[in-house]
């Protein structure tokens, strides 16, 4: 079997066949396939696309390049989630213990963010003390103990997604599909989940910016699922204006918290009670997803959400105080607010500016080794379809360097779009793909 034959074959719309694609995998992972090869079939998958079935396959190929975590000495179903990223998305922070305090079992491995602010990972360790890095045995025996874990992604987890999606940045090739759908879904089943719930951002500070891209994705996604024998779910939910009204590592885990106590915006809480009732049904614990919010909204009135968060936080060596007393987390030295220059309606929110202004003033990483300020982002007072006067707060710009306030206002000069009239009102959730 010769690559340049799999390449010629990919190149001229012909059907790869499961030894092929399990050739190129582990050829490119221990090297004897060089990375100009790989390019090459990469761009000719752009162009091609690949079948449900190829793209199976290549999912189970790269989630069988390297360790594999298997969940099965924990009780119950073990139900995995994922989210394509975007602007103050801070759902794995409130999910996680609320599905957890439900009785389904969170054994999560996420990573560190090179977007609009740090990963989740980045982000639990506002909390003094927090261990990202857990021993397997440790990882499992936690969630027997208390429901729920959440770490960072072991080092040698689907080594050719990690080579294969580092060249897919540097050759253009990042927007196929196919190849989307199997790096997010060869984690997932290498981190052992028996059921998947995936929510798919789209909008202006989303990587899918059209409906129609990111039904594309979801749907990808959920036939994967079905192949390998994964229950998968989607959500399509909206990423026009920033999730809540946090953007930042510690700012997001405040709001998460208040969240979690039943306290917190409007979509936030919304979202994440669409996504955690899911998540109760793949686990067999509810038979509608009615039932699931229910279950939910009461365990955050109980205060019961908060206590498995710093459970959570204690067990991983965190100061389980900063929970109850958020005002303890990491805070800037700097408070500027950006004032509304005249009466009228919220009519826009910049996403990706605010996200970008975030990014600027450290709160995310533009390598992957860059350093990140836990206590600096943005606060937003407005959302889309607000009111507000002219003088009025829209956001507060939490910052650490006066240089780099200087820097995020700029980028969030345009951000705000004041009309005389409400806007129409807009989804926070698309669509759902099952």
């Amino acid at each position: 079997m010769r690559m340049v034959d799999i390449i010629a074959k990919k190149r001229d719309g012909g059907e790869l066949s499961t030894e092929e694609i399990r050739f190129l995998v582990t050829g490119y992972t221990e090297g004897s396939i060089p990375d100009y090869q790989m390019s090459a079939w990469a761009m000719a998958v752009l162009f091609r696309g690949m079948t449900a079935r190829e793209t199976g396959d290549l999912t189970l190929a790269m989630a069988g390049s390297g360790e594999q975590l298997d969940l099965s000495s924990l009780p119950g179903v073990k139900v995995d989630k994922h989210s394509t990223g975007g602007v103050g998305d801070k759902i794995t922070l409130v999910v996680a213990p609320l599905v957890a305090a439900a009785g389904i079992p969170v054994a999560k491995m996420s990573g560190r963010g090179l977007g609009y602010s740090g990963g989740t990972i980045d982000k639990l360790e506002s909390f003094t003390g927090y261990q990202v890095e857990r021993s397997r045995e440790q990882f499992l025996q936690q969630v027997r103990d208390i429901g729920v874990s959440v770490i960072g992604q072991s080092g040698n987890l689907t080594p050719a997604d990690k080579k294969l999606y580092a060249l897919r940045d540097v050759t253009a090739t990042v927007e196929a599909v196919p190849l989307i759908a199997s790096s997010i879904m060869s984690k997932k089943i290498a981190a052992g989940a028996d059921a998947i719930l995936l929510d798919v951002k789209v909008g202006k500070g989303a990587f899918m910016k059209s409906l129609e891209q990111a039904e594309t994705l979801a749907r990808a996604m959920v036939e994967i699922g079905s192949q390998v024998g994964r229950k998968t779910v989607a959500v399509i939910s909206d990423m026009n204006q920033p999730l809540g009204f946090a953007v930042g590592n510690a700012l997001e885990v405040k709001e998460a918290i208040a969240t979690l106590a039943g306290k917190g915006p409007e979509d936030l809480t919304e979202l994440a009670l669409a996504i955690g009732s899911r998540m109760l049904v793949l686990g067999g614990l509810v038979s509608s997803v009615d039932e699931g919010r229910e279950k939910l909204a009461e365990i955050m009135a109980s205060g019961k959400a908060v206590d498995k968060l710093a459970e959570m936080v204690e067990a991983q060596g965190g100061v389980k105080d900063e929970v109850y007393s958020p005002e303890k987390l990491p805070q800037a030295q700097i408070l500027h607010a950006i004032l509304a220059k005249e009466d009228g309606y919220v009519n826009e929110i910049d996403a990706e500016a605010i996200g970008h202004a975030s990014v600027v003033l450290g709160a995310g990483r533009q390598t992957k080794d860059m350093p990140i300020d836990l206590a600096v982002g943005i606060v937003l007072h407005k959302k889309r379809g607000d009111q507000v006067s002219a003088g009025e707060p829209l956001a507060t710009i939490h910052a650490n360097q006066e240089t780099l306030l200087g820097s995020a206002l700029e980028a969030m000069q345009d951000a705000f779009l004041i009309a005389q009239q409400p806007p129409a009102e807009q989804a926070l959730i698309y669509k759902i793909v099952e």
